[in-house]
């Protein structure tokens, strides 16, 4: 087998960037998919080259000719879909957030270990050669040790009954935005002194429990900081990284989505340099790293015990604004 046969739960707008244009430019094939209303799911498939619509997510699953399972759903779903793909021994790719909470997130971490069936959260950015340029400014020295870490992630708001304002449906900034926030941050624990842990963290709830701007402190064991600062009522949006060292700092326009701004700036005492790491989508990086996994056994970054670890600084960062986590 050369090409992923994928089975798409639900028919939602992240699907497009996320599988739909990853799978055609690298060869894969969209084989079923399925949504609560099969007129929405026909119509997915129609525009974007699906083969068949089934009746129900199990059936996407359940699918002979379905290898791997992508999930788009909506947060609460994520954990409940992705235990069903787990038993039928099907890969997952999941998008983030891997589940509500910690709790949650440990059950298919568990269940996909026992299974010995890959579940990976979405972390699209990190595959991205601007995201691997800031690590590498740190581990080969240009930067020095590692000072602080800055993440930006701000939006403007969704509609008021975007899913993203439920709390049924495990909505809110943190769990939207933040989790790439956070997971940025544990990325440059490597160089200082492990995972780092929540010391403040302010919100603003837009309803009771479903927070619309969060910020959050860190501290790393080596003395090292971090700031997460996240909002989905801007009028703009901004996803930067900003990484500082004893001998200078590097900035990443746009981490998010470098395939609209690839630049990283490096300043080292009055010298700044741009680098143009180049325009991909993450999500095609991503999905190729995917394939490669499934079909030739490739290594992944990242896995089910990093989603739980995950998880488990989100639940923190409520507790620490005065929130309960989902």
């Amino acid at each position: 087998m050369s090409a992923l046969r994928i089975g798409v739960l639900g028919a939602s707008r992240i699907a497009e960037v996320a599988i739909v244009e990853p799978a055609h430019i690298l060869g894969h094939r969209l084989v079923a998919c399925a949504a609560r209303d099969k007129a929405r799911a026909s119509a997915f498939a129609e525009k974007y080259g699906v083969e068949r619509v089934l009746e129900s997510y199990q059936d996407v699953i359940d699918d002979a000719e379905v290898d791997v399972v992508y999930n788009p759903l909506a947060n609460s779903l994520h954990a409940p879909w992705n235990l069903a793909a787990v038993r039928a021994g099907k890969p997952v790719l999941t998008e983030k957030p891997f589940a509500r909470d910690r709790a949650e997130a440990a059950s298919v971490a568990d269940a996909a270990a026992s299974a010995e069936v890959t579940v990976m959260e979405g972390f699209h950015y990190l595959f991205h050669p601007v995201s691997r340029r800031l690590q590498q400014l740190v581990e080969d020295g240009t930067l020095g040790e590692l000072r602080h870490v800055e993440i930006v992630m701000r939006m403007p708001a969704p509609e008021p009954d975007d899913l993203r304002w439920s709390l049924e449906l495990a909505g809110g900034v943190m769990m939207d935005l933040g989790c790439y926030g956070l997971h940025a941050q544990r990325l440059f624990g490597l160089y200082a002194g492990g995972d780092p842990t929540i010391s403040t963290a302010t919100a603003v709830e837009r309803y009771p429990g479903v927070d619309e701007s969060l910020d959050v402190n860190l501290e790393f064991p080596s003395g090292a900081t971090g700031t997460s600062s996240n909002s989905m009522i801007d009028p703009d949006y901004l996803f930067t990284a900003k990484v500082i060292g004893s001998k200078g700092e590097a900035f990443a326009h746009n981490f998010i989505k470098p395939n609209e701004d690839d630049r990283v700036s490096i300043t080292i005492g009055s010298e700044t340099t741009v680098e143009h790491l180049g325009k991909r989508s993450s999500y095609t990086y991503q999905l190729e790293a995917f394939a490669a996994h499934v079909l030739n056994g490739a290594p992944l970054p990242l896995g089910a015990a990093d989603a739980v670890t995950n998880m488990a600084l989100i639940d923190d960062a409520y507790r620490a604004a005065g929130m309960s986590p989902r």
